[in-house]
């Protein structure tokens, strides 16, 4: 038998095959005593504090939420089944009212007094205070279509306000501008375009600027002279930038600088690191005073190229560096200003969020709470510190969540990438914070002009986020009219978890 911690009693101890009402509202009535015990501590332990009250029932939502997973409900889940009974499986934002709405329909099952029944607005409050939040930073939602859409501005937006024309026109809610590309100067004339376009369309278009973050990359380059391919067993040097006049003489392998200095230091041995999206990885033999040094275990049959300015990722390596470079500091100057909301790279912990805060304080003192902050999780350490990241944000201000499939799939292992993005979905409808699905969404078709079927369907998947996120490519355009169409047709199929059951035309 499956148990439930801090109840100190099986989930089913003493029923029998079948357990009837009376038995499932006992372990009901204990389930819900010892979840708010526990989230009433996990409140505590993220000090909460802040002037925007609206996130309390949230965070107090998803305190819950987190109690409740903790456990392995599937045999409590079973047994409601068979009583036409909830299965709890679609209470991520409404954890208590679902509860709640259970245990009093077993009572009056049971014959048994009848406890508090949740009203139809408490049960569906939850819902509500998501849609709010996701208009804070969207704006309201397109009709017929549920889900947002932000848009990736190209270098060439800066001199092309037909191009933020064209997506007001679409009803394009958001666009983003990188602030690892270009300068303040296009970033200006980007957000002028924009300003332009929503004048002419009389469509209100959001800001998003990201910060850059600290970048951790490959940098100048020592190849063999034999093959400069990398292939499986080969040694990879890598070291602080400027080091690789260092390395012994008797080193004839690869060997790369990181852009980030302090990384390379704060690597051991058996941990690993991955080059450019995770086409080449390794695993770290030793330290030298001037690097490290892993050995390949993993690339294409063919070997790989090692080239310059590819992200590393050390998934292993708790990675103790400021989530603000000195060049975010300066485009902070610029972003605080004229951006309607920024999204965080490499945020990593509550802390980073205090920090950023002070410093949008700092530039904008009178109203730097009207910004909203899109909290980009990329890494293992931001996954597991999402709760307090989240709720430390939302206190302050509008926030939201990205996932940042791409480095975060490097990070935790393509394997669990896909599992993992429908935790942080529901982590995101727990806190009633909405979440934007980013990297590669239909990419084939943005860069090719067709799509692949593969790609179709993890649209369709997306459409449970609040937001979707496009990058640049040569048919952008082609993608987003595809991906309304998309949208618009499994919104009426699927709102978050719960299936929409329209009428059927095909049968």
């Amino acid at each position: 038998m499956d148990t439930i911690p801090g109840v100190g009693e099986h989930v089913l101890e003493g029923l029998e095959a079948a357990p009837g009402p009376a038995a499932l509202h006992a372990v009901l009535a204990r389930l819900m005593t010892a979840l708010e015990e526990e989230a009433s501590a996990t409140g505590e332990a993220w000090a909460l504090s802040g002037p925007r009250a609206e996130v309390i029932p949230g965070a107090r939502n998803l305190a819950r939420y987190l109690a409740l997973r903790r456990r392995d409900l599937r045999p409590l889940q079973r047994a409601l089944m068979p009583l036409g009974l909830s299965s709890l499986g679609r209470l991520e934002s409404r954890v208590v009212p679902s509860l709640q709405a259970v245990r009093a329909t077993l009572a009056v099952l049971a014959g048994l007094p009848q406890p508090t029944r949740p009203s139809i607005e408490d049960f569906f409050a939850g819902e509500k205070a998501l849609a709010r939040h996701t208009a804070q930073i969207l704006g309201e939602a397109t009709p017929q279509r549920p889900v947002g859409l932000l848009v990736t501005c190209p270098s060439e937006a800066a001199e092309a306000p037909d191009f933020l024309l064209a997506l007001a026109r679409r009803g394009v809610e958001a666009v983003r501008i990188n602030c690892a590309h270009d300068d303040a100067a296009a970033w200006l004339r980007m957000i002028g375009h924009v300003r332009n376009a929503e004048a002419v369309t009389g469509h209100r278009m959001r800001v998003l600027m990201d910060l850059a973050g600290p970048k951790i990359r490959t940098g100048v380059l020592r190849l063999p002279k034999e093959d400069r391919r990398v292939r499986l067993g080969a040694l990879l040097a890598v070291v602080p930038p400027g080091g690789l006049d260092d390395l012994p003489l008797d080193f004839t392998d690869f060997a790369a600088e990181c852009s980030l200095a302090e990384a390379v230091g704060m690597v051991e041995p058996g941990q690993r690191v991955f080059v450019d999206d995770g086409k080449i990885g390794a695993v770290v033999e030793r330290t030298e005073p001037w690097g490290l040094v892993a050995r390949v275990t993993h690339v294409p049959e063919d070997g790989a190229k090692l080239k310059e300015e590819k992200g590393l990722n050390f998934p292993d390596t708790a990675l103790r560096c400021a989530a603000l470079s000195a060049k975010d500091h300066e485009d902070l100057d610029v972003v605080a200003r004229h951006a309607d909301g920024i999204g965080y790279s490499f945020v990593q912990s509550g802390e980073d969020v205090r920090l950023l805060q002070q410093e949008l304080a700092a530039r904008r003192p009178e109203d730097w709470r009207t910004l909203s902050l899109v909290l980009k999780v990329e890494t293992t350490r931001a996954v597991r510190a999402l709760p307090e990241i989240v709720m430390r944000a939302a206190a302050q201000q509008p926030t939201a969540i990205m996932i940042a499939r791409g480095d975060l799939a490097v990070e935790i292992g393509f394997e669990r990438m896909a599992e993992m993005q429908e935790e942080i979905l529901w982590l995101g409808e727990a806190a009633h914070i909405p979440v934007i699905w980013a990297t590669q969404v239909l990419e084939s078709l943005v860069k090719n002009g067709k799509p692949v079927r593969g790609e179709m369907t993890d649209a369709a998947m997306a459409a449970r986020a609040e937001c979707i996120m496009l990058n640049k490519g040569p048919h952008l355009f082609a993608a987003i009219d595809a991906l309304d169409v998309l949208l618009r047709r499994m919104g009426e199929h699927q709102r978050k978890k719960t299936p929409q059951l329209r009428r059927l035309t095909s049968w």
